[in-house]
């Protein structure tokens, strides 16, 4: 399955793949985060800098948490699409993006990536 450009927005997104989380592919709930075998993350901290990487495989789709505050996130390797608030978007490492407070991501992945966010 495949991320679609539609006129649906995040919360529609969110709730049927909230739903279909018993499904192989399908994880988070937009609320926490993600803490799954399926779903690799690595969390490291240095300097008042907090690093979150996650490993994601082909096919999987994932819900993050509402951020907080404005960060900035890097896609290292592979190729994701992104609904960021309802905006679709494809990106294809390597790349960044500064990331709002009040953003939510919906993520595809379409080949193995890794996707890390910095915070401070």
């Amino acid at each position: 399955m495949e991320l679609k450009k539609t006129n649906k927005d995040v919360e529609s997104l969110q709730k049927f793949i909230v739903e279909n989380n018993n499904l192989d592919g399908f994880y988070g709930d937009g609320t926490e985060i993600i803490d799954v075998p399926e779903i690799k993350i690595k969390h490291d901290f240095s300097d008042q800098v907090y690093l979150r990487e996650m490993t994601i495989q082909k096919g999987q789709f994932v819900i993050g948490a509402i951020h907080n505050h404005k960060h900035i996130w890097f896609l290292i390797k592979g190729k994701i699409t992104v609904n960021d608030n309802g905006e679709i978007i494809d990106h294809i490492a390597p790349c960044y993006m500064v990331s709002e407070p009040g953003s939510q991501r919906i993520i595809y992945a379409h080949e193995h990536s890794i996707f890390v966010n910095i915070h401070k």
